[in-house]
């Protein structure tokens, strides 16, 4: 099964949550701002809604797509946790790995 996380890094989805921040939105209104079909839209709704990015109330034969904000919030939390400890060993071993490079290249200039 998708995570939030894992939903919200396709550029389709992410695409999606930025149309739906300011207002909610029907499927059709959604699909306007893209090329592919109304029915790949709402197969992306469906797997937000899943993960708790997205809700949809049915209004007569709509369904109108909102941004969950606890549904972002969670997600925020999980990009924190992830960034506090994976990426920042990656920072400072790319820093670390470019720092060993200058060193090399100054002591083949000598």
């Amino acid at each position: 099964m998708t995570d939030a996380l894992s939903a919200a890094a396709e550029p389709t989805r992410r695409r999606i949550l930025q149309l739906l921040a300011p207002q909610p939105r029907t499927v059709s209104e959604i699909a306007a701002d893209f090329t592919i079909t109304r029915s790949a839209i709402s197969q992306h709704l469906l797997l937000m809604e899943q993960v708790g990015l997205v809700s949809a109330e049915k209004v007569g034969r709509q369904r109108i797509y909102r941004v969950r904000p606890e549904g972002l919030r969670d997600l925020q939390a999980e990009i924190d946790r992830f960034w506090t400890t994976e990426l920042d060993l990656l920072v400072a071993d790319a820093h670390h790995l470019h720092d060993d490079h200058r060193k090399d290249n100054r002591n083949d200039n000598h």
